[in-house]
């Protein structure tokens, strides 16, 4: 292995039995985990002021959702591209980089004398959005015992949930209290405040550069990115975001208009769903932990999750069931994150994590874009109650791809101990 620049040998690749190794783990996942949780936090910096910024600016609600479309395909192409930033540079300038982009483009969105100058700071913002997952999950993967990477990958999913539930609660509130304008601009200093912290551990940031020169190659990547594993985990990104965000996005509506639930319980299913999402995640990093077979338990969450959702679409579901129901559909949901990236962490070869990674991430952004598109469709042709039936169709494809990922992959070695 060549070591540079960004790159220094792992202390868990080395020894991740030295009695400081847990200590070390332990800060390098709530630094990842932070980080995480910044980004969720300014993806939901702007969407509650909405209201705001309509009354100011006149401007339809298309246009003020076109904002939030601009943000996430800027962010899809630069997870895409990240990817090679992070197995070339190296992880730690390209996080740094990502945060500044997110704070400084809300301190300037704050600052913003018209509504079209959003758009071009949106993608600002979007693309710092983008570094996340190929620069976090790479260095989780090579400075995180091997044995504790399954609570890692589950502390950093719930650290980007404890972003969304926080960034509608700030924002609104500052807000409401102070104007659009001052809540931009205390949400960036915030982002710049957790920059710096983050900077101050820039020693724990470090990832490793490919053994294979030829996987450093345009050409090498394109033929990487084609491998069955690697197209499948894509694959079952995309059905799966595009059924959770769908669900996450419509599920009062879809409740209320199809299954007659009272708009203020649909709402709260929806908190139900989300809060077992986290309470899903940490117990799925207990789960992985203490398993190989990834493939069955996502399998088994989305299965049961699948489901329970088609037994809404048949009206079983009544008004007393709803919010345990939903927990449970999220609990489920949940369980499957660590495995998930587990999955995916197999199906690397080693040292191209930042580019596996940031091509397979990007479905999260292409089923993100397609989900609400295609399941609003439904509700404008009052198919409410089929939007159960769509997701949980969503939910059995990606058990498919899932289970595909372990046999095309079958033949590959598993990644040494605490190197990618």
């Amino acid at each position: 292995m060549q070591y540079s620049g960004d790159f220094p040998p792992s202390p868990n690749a080395l020894d991740s039995a030295r009695p400081d190794s847990f200590r070390r783990d332990a800060r390098v996942i709530g630094i990842v985990g932070l980080a995480h949780s910044v980004s969720h936090f300014f993806q939901l910096a702007l969407p509650p002021l909405f209201p705001l910024l309509r009354a100011e600016f006149g401007v339809s609600y298309a246009a003020l959702g076109t904002l939030v479309g601009i943000f996430y395909a800027a962010s899809g192409v630069t997870q895409f591209v990240s990817g090679f930033a992070v197995d070339r540079l190296g992880a730690r300038p390209v996080l740094l980089a990502g945060l500044a982009l997110m704070a400084g483009g809300t301190v300037l969105a704050s600052l913003a004398p018209g509504f079209l100058w959003l758009y071009p700071i949106v993608v600002l913002m979007g693309i710092g959005n983008g570094v996340f997952h190929p620069a976090n999950f790479a260095i989780l993967n090579a400075n995180v015992a091997p044995r504790r990477l399954g609570h890692a990958y589950s502390s950093h999913g719930i650290g980007g949930n404890i972003g969304y539930i926080l960034a509608p609660v700030v924002s609104f509130a500052l807000g409401t209290a102070f104007g659009w304008r001052f809540a931009l601009a205390s949400m960036g200093a915030l982002g710049f405040v957790a920059l710096g912290f983050v900077a101050t551990q820039r020693a724990l940031l470090v990832s490793h550069r490919a053994e294979d020169a030829h996987l450093q190659t345009f050409r090498g990547s394109i033929a990487l990115f084609l491998q069955a594993p690697i197209v499948l985990c894509f694959a079952y990104f995309v059905v799966q975001t595009m059924a959770g965000i769908g669900l996450q996005t419509f599920l009062p509506t879809a409740l209320n208009a199809g299954v007659g639930v009272p708009l203020l319980l649909a709402t709260s299913a929806l908190t139900a769903y989300l809060f077992g999402g986290m309470a899903g995640i940490l117990a799925g990093g207990f789960i992985a932990a203490r398993t190989a077979r990834h493939d069955r338990v996502a399998a088994a969450g989305l299965l049961s999750a699948a489901v329970l959702l088609v037994a809404v679409a048949m009206g079983i579901l009544t008004q007393p069931m709803v919010l345990p129901f939903f927990a449970t559909v999220g609990f489920a949901v949940g369980t499957t994150g660590p495995s998930r990236d587990l999955i995916v962490r197999g199906a690397t070869p080693k040292g191209a994590t930042g580019r596996v990674y940031g091509f397979v991430y990007s479905g999260l952004d292409v089923g993100g874009t397609l989900g609400p598109v295609v399941l609003g469709y439904m509700l404008d042709h009052a198919l409410a109650r089929e939007m159960f039936f769509a997701v949980a169709a969503c939910y059995a494809l990606a058990i498919g791809t899932v289970v595909q990922v372990r046999r095309a992959g079958s033949a590959r070695a598993a990644p040494a101990p605490g190197v990618t």
